[in-house]
């Protein structure tokens, strides 16, 4: 127990030992691990501080104070997602799992559950754990209250009936959740507020325990509503937004306000709602990325927003010592992770230059920055390519920005390049920092390109809605464009470039050897949709045609009645294998259920048929993310050395 003390402290100077530069041929492994630190968040007082993370090769979850360990339990290969304090002496742990929704339909689905940690008597438990009415998994943590010195959490269970018993529970879309107060010593459960039938309700939890606030969404009409309290009096607002892109977020700056993000118009808009319905907007001239609450009051006191380094508080006095603080670590990016009630200590992890990731509290007041952590202390800085933003224009002229990371030694000019676009594709952006995969291939001689195209976020509304009916067109050209820009600057050769990506990003991948000719000498799919007619099929069997995930497909894809199938058909790699003009490398977990792998099945069929070279890695037990420390390690080094054969950086 004692080693816990310094753990932290260890870690990091582990990673600031200065070395030799990383050799072209490395070792994949501390690239694939799972992050010393993985998440780490402060009590509300800001004396105490929770993660998840490794020490002496055993993963742990663990809460400290003044350097001495409060709580140290083994996390072994469970999933944890999030760390939540509820106050000071109660955690809530927010784990996954891969499990069969019900026996006989052999259906799966990744399913949570949150462990409550008691401080006091050091026990953990999963939520519902022995409550016979309730299903033993969570749909939703909606907040935490310290009502007469007790801690309570809110959290969406479905209730059963007599009638289905227990095996019912896991049959997704069929039950109501409704909200559960859990009482965080006992485990004691009580209904607080039914849920509504056919409909999906996100609940604010008030510091009290009350309900302040509910958004309710009709997945089949696609009509969301903002309702004051339990969601039975009339509504604030209501509005239409057929892929669910409205979200109660939490409190406004004030006691009795809601705070609600809509993403469904032209651009996209933050509102403050007040009690007469009222609104105001927020941040109109600032892309947010997260908001940042009082712990204690619930409060909304600032936000991560895209113009600002770090954060932007309201409060003029706590946003310069912020705005002072982070000139304190210039060249690196700052991520805020968390802060105290009093807002006297802040959490938050640099990355960035030559930082693989160290995590520190700061004490905006007076200055002090003291480091707890780092993320990847195997890494040293003299193995960590610096990354940077770049721009170039698309060919139709759009405005595109991409990281370029350049290897840690060696030249910078007319290099072997990998380029690696993200997934989601709409929504999602890479930024400047540490990104494992990317500094993996940066390591071993090679700059890696991550384009933002079209459709990413952190832009304008415009640049986000450009890239719906573009997946396989000119999301796919923003792609090129970036390469034949960093070529043209002489950074690059483009006669030895690779394509590397995950989720859609696989999908590129793919793509870009099938639908696109003559651009890579290899590509590496992980988790890649290969043919879009039988992924949208598949998600409609699974989850039906009247919800926002369907119209989401519908909307990225750019189908209109009667036009789907053949315009699935024109952009899907499966359906042009015979074209493909490079060796690929399928890379897909049998536990995906974002994108099936089937979808890398039947493209490596396409492509033995066609007399292509293919090579597929399956793993055992993975999800979507990537999840698992050892098919993340498989993953890195399989992709490496099949690019490192076909594209040698020497």
């Amino acid at each position: 127990m004692r080693v816990l003390g310094v753990v932290a402290m260890a870690l990091v100077m582990a990673g600031g030992m200065a070395g030799p530069a990383a050799a072209a041929q490395i070792d994949p492994a501390p690239y694939g691990k799972l992050p010393a630190i993985e998440v780490m968040r402060l009590s509300p007082s800001g004396q105490r501080y929770a993660f998840v993370g490794t020490i002496n090769g055993q993963r742990v979850l663990a809460a400290v104070q003044d350097g001495k360990p409060l709580f140290l339990n083994g996390a072994d290969d469970i999933k944890v997602r999030n760390i939540r304090w509820a106050d000071e002496d109660h955690l809530l742990v927010v784990v996954t799992k891969t499990e069969n929704l019900m026996v006989d339909f052999g259906t799966v689905a990744e399913l949570a559950t949150v462990l409550r940690v008691n401080l006091k008597d050091k026990s953990i438990a999963p939520i519902f754990q022995g409550v016979p009415r309730v299903a033993p998994r969570i749909f939703g943590l909606f907040g935490t209250a310290v009502d007469g010195g007790k801690a309570y959490g809110y959290f969406g269970g479905i209730t059963l009936t007599a009638a289905t018993g227990n095996r019912a529970a896991y049959v997704m879309g069929s039950g109501i959740v409704d909200l559960y107060k859990v009482d965080l010593d006992t485990g004691k459960t009580r209904l607080d507020t039914q849920g509504l039938p056919a409909a999906s309700s996100d609940w604010l939890i008030s510091p009290q325990g009350k309900v302040a606030g509910t958004g309710i969404y009709d997945p089949k009409t696609g009509a969301w509503r903002l309702h004051p309290g339990n969601g039975r009096n009339k509504p604030l607002m209501e509005k239409i937004s057929a892929l669910n892109e409205i979200d109660l977020i939490g409190q406004g700056r004030t006691p009795g306000t809601l705070l609600v993000l809509d993403n469904s118009g032209e651009r996209d808009e933050v509102l403050e709602v007040k009690a007469d319905g009222s609104k105001e907007e927020l941040f109109k001239d600032s892309g947010v990325s997260e908001f940042l609450f009082d712990p204690t009051t619930g409060l909304l006191i600032g936000a991560k927003t895209n113009d600002r380094a770090g954060a932007f508080f309201f409060d003029p006095v706590l946003d310069g010592r912020w705005q002072a603080m982070i000139k304190t670590f210039p060249g690196r990016t700052l991520t805020l992770l968390s802060t105290s009630g009093k807002l006297d200590r802040i959490l938050l992890r640099s990355e960035g230059g030559r930082d693989s990731g160290t995590f520190w509290i700061v004490e905006p007041a007076t200055g002090k920055t003291t480091p707890v952590g780092s993320s990847y202390p195997a890494i040293r800085p003299p193995q960590v390519g610096e990354a940077q933003m770049v721009k170039y224009k698309a060919e139709d002229g759009l405005d595109i920005e991409a990281v370029l990371t350049l290897p840690p030694s060696g030249p910078t000019t007319n290099l072997p390049v990998v380029v690696m676009p993200h997934g989601g594709p709409i929504g999602v952006r890479d930024e400047v920092g540490f990104d494992w995969w990317a500094q993996a291939f940066a390591a071993s001689g090679y700059a890696v390109l991550q384009p933002n195209y079209r459709g990413s976020s952190g832009y304008t509304a415009a640049f986000h809605d450009a890239g719906y009916g573009e997946w396989g067109k000119k999301m796919l050209s923003d792609i090129k464009d970036g390469l034949a820009e960093m070529a043209k600057r002489g950074i690059v050769d483009p006669k030895r470039a690779c394509i590397v990506g995950a989720s859609y990003g696989g999908y590129a991948a793919m793509a870009g050897i099938t639908l696109q000719q003559g651009l890579y000498k290899c590509a590496v799919a992980v988790s890649g949709i290969s043919d879009l007619k039988a992924f949208v099929q598949w998600r409609v069997e699974r989850y039906g045609r009247a919800n926002d995930g369907f119209r989401f497909y519908r909307a990225a894809l750019g189908i209109e009645k009667g036009n789907g199938a053949a315009l699935m058909d024109e952009i899907s790699p499966i359906q042009f294998a015979k074209r493909a003009d490079a060796p690929i490398l399928l890379i897909h977990g049998k536990d995906d259920l974002v994108v099936p792998i089937a979808q890398s099945g039947a493209m490596e069929n396409a492509l033995q048929d066609a007399g292509k070279p293919v090579e597929f890695v399956r793993m055992e037990g993975e999800d979507h993310w990537l999840s698992r420390e050892a098919t993340r390690t498989t993953m890195v080094r399989e992709s490496l050395a099949f690019v490192l054969k076909h594209n040698p950086p020497n």
